[in-house]
């Protein structure tokens, strides 16, 4: 991943943070050739039925830690922004307490895309954390599968009806995306992903700012390589437990 946050520095420098690529540059970037289109839509729909197939019985055990340790469905679903603005419903595991008032995350996320001071980690250690510390709407078993990510899994059947791909920016809810600078809203010209550049970089320890510019270097420098590097990258990061989106 080093040489992805050595070519964003050299990004960076070369631009304004104000208008860092035009919209032409990212219609380029989408302009791949037909074959890498193929392959890549290809790569999602095989990964996403391996993983569903292969993965039921362990889908199973965590649905039935869910309804065991709390009260409510097991699945939770939400209106994301996806490509070039289009709203989907976007699917996970629940790991949030029934009838929680969302004003909390409305609040961080105003003041993390306004760039607010990162927070400490649990442990009073001195970590830059942009995340709802000590959330009090997570459940038992939800802080558990934010944690690990495994909230994430049934966004691979949202990659099977084509509004998503394994590999690309995070979907932004739809109060987040009122808060949007004009060159923020350039993350969403293309389809959302599982995972990408800005789960890999670091999550939750990334500022704003630069998880918006992480996703435009994606965009801009795509490839299937990038894309197999990240797939493979991201699995290390589920397992130390970095936190979630």
């Amino acid at each position: 991943m080093r040489k992805y946050s050595l070519a964003l520095d050299n990004t960076m420098k070369t631009r304004n943070l104000a208008d860092p690529v035009g919209e032409r540059t990212l219609l380029e970037a989408r302009g791949r050739s037909a074959l890498e289109r193929v392959l890549k839509r290809s790569i999602d729909v095989a990964v996403s039925l391996a993983v569903l197939v292969l993965g039921f019985p362990f889908f199973l055990a965590i649905g039935l830690l869910i309804k065991l340790t709390s009260r409510g469905p097991v699945f939770f679903k939400q209106r994301r922004v996806g490509e070039n603005g289009r709203p989907f419903f976007l699917y996970k595991f629940r790991s949030m307490k029934i009838g929680c008032d969302d004003s909390i995350h409305r609040e961080f996320t105003q003041n993390y895309i306004q760039g607010q001071e990162p927070q400490t980690s649990l442990d009073g250690e001195a970590v830059a954390l942009y995340k709802i510390v000590d959330d009090p709407r997570i459940t038992a078993i939800g802080g558990f599968l934010r944690r690990t990510s495994l909230d994430e899994l049934p966004q691979f059947i949202n990659i099977l009806r084509n509004e998503m791909s394994v590999v690309g920016p995070r979907p932004p809810m739809e109060y987040e995306y009122e808060h949007y600078d004009d060159w923020h809203k350039l993350r969403v010209k293309i389809k959302p992903g599982l995972t990408g550049l800005w789960q890999v970089s670091g999550r939750s320890t990334v500022p704003f700012q630069e998880m918006v510019m992480l996703d435009l270097y994606y965009i801009e420098h795509w490839s299937l390589k990038m894309d197999l590097n990240i797939m493979i990258k991201t699995v290390p990061v589920m397992l130390a437990g970095t936190g979630g989106y």
